[in-house]
């Protein structure tokens, strides 16, 4: 009989197995611990339901291994513990097509040993061994999937909720602070010209950048169609030079916009490729050395037109660069804001079919460039 085939070979069984997975390959290799961990809970299962089966009370055999057609968790001993593999399967790195060849190996060399030692399997046997792997496939998928989704869902409600906290943190922040300066400048009747005007200045800049920040990142990550329109790039400069003055000024830096040539065109989404720039300039801002100057410029390269903007810091390590872009990531000494800007700025970017880089200049700085493709008019 096959259960007594099974349980004088369970070694056997379990080291041909071991083997299998020893020697696969590309995108099913296999550890080896993978087989220790599951095969021999299933070979006992399968044991069992073909012993109980030979029985008296046959049917009782559906206990163990659950009918055709799948069971259901917790109404059969081998889908619990087809379940509980591969819900460990999942948590300890394994992938699900780990997870199918495991019981596949099983399967093999079952019918290789079976063949090998000349041990007939009656059709009944093969039948139910079929029915055993079926249904443990089904819930050791089924539960490793659950698992997966569950934790994925659980990293992003809590990545969710890290962003609403530093948002709400950087904007109570601002908020207190123009406040406390507000109340300062109206009790003491001081100059708007002066030095508690100018942390005013600073606060409300704050909170209308993180607004539109968070903005542009809820219009990115809900899909929202991309409205695109033909503009000139002398006219969006000059807008993103009349916004960022103010700013320049409470930073104590020189902003430098360099003459745009006429005639220059691009068809894009203004709105988001206004955020990206401005994200830029607000990181550059931040970042330049005091009494430095922040430089914007536009300019065609062949059919290409590049938006650059340079500023005069520390500049970037090697290993920074790319890491810069990354949602959070905070590499300066100053780690006010949320680390989202110049990641919004990529997405923003991509979005338009452009691409943004930096580089680190010889002498001081960094110069951030967006690459987008030019507009060549017809007349």
């Amino acid at each position: 009989m096959l259960h007594c085939f099974l349980a004088v070979h369970r070694d056997e069984l379990i080291e041909r197995c071991r083997s299998k997975a020893s020697n696969s390959v590309g995108v099913v290799a296999r550890a080896t611990d993978e087989i220790d961990h599951g095969v021999p809970f299933f070979l006992d299962q399968l044991i069992k339901t073909l012993k109980v089966e030979q029985s008296a009370h046959p049917i009782d055999g559906l206990k163990v291994s659950g009918g055709s057609g799948g069971t259901t968790l917790g109404l059969s001993e081998l889908g619990d513990i087809a379940a509980q593999h591969g819900r460990d399967l999942m948590h300890r790195g394994f992938t699900v097509e780990q997870v199918v060849h495991g019981y596949g190996d099983l399967c093999q060399s079952i019918t290789d040993l079976a063949f090998e030692r000349h041990e007939p399997v009656k059709v009944e046997e093969f039948r139910t061994l079929n029915r055993c792997l079926d249904n443990a496939i089904a819930m050791a998928v089924a539960e490793f999937n659950h698992q997966r989704d569950s934790l994925a869902a659980e990293t992003h409600a809590k990545m969710h909720l890290m962003e609403i906290g530093f948002f709400a943190h950087e904007l109570r922040n601002f908020l207190n602070t123009a406040t406390l300066a507000l109340v300062v400048i109206t009790e003491e009747n001081l100059s708007l010209s002066g030095a508690t005007c100018a942390v005013l200045n600073r606060a409300l800049i704050g909170m209308r950048a993180l607004i539109d920040r968070s903005l542009t990142d809820v219009r990115m990550s809900a899909g929202l169609p991309i409205q695109h329109q033909l503009f000139d790039m002398a006219d969006f400069i000059d807008e993103l030079k009349l916004s960022s003055m103010l700013e320049a000024h409470v930073k104590k830096c020189r902003f430098i916009v360099q003459a745009v040539e006429c005639g220059l065109m691009i068809e894009a989404d203004r709105d988001l490729l206004l955020s990206a720039a401005g994200n830029l300039l607000q990181n550059a801002f931040k970042f330049t050395l005091p009494g430095t100057e922040v430089i914007l410029s536009c300019f065609a390269r062949g059919n290409r037109i590049l938006i650059e903007v340079e500023d005069h810091g520390k500049g970037l390590l090697p290993a920074e660069i790319e890491k810069i872009f990354h949602p959070f990531a905070q590499t300066g000494s100053d780690r006010s804001g949320l680390g989202l800007g110049l990641a919004i700025a990529r997405r923003c970017v991509e979005a338009n079919k452009g691409v943004l880089s930096v580089r680190t200049k010889a002498t001081s700085g960094c110069v951030f460039t967006i690459d987008l493709p030019r507009q060549i008019s017809s007349n």
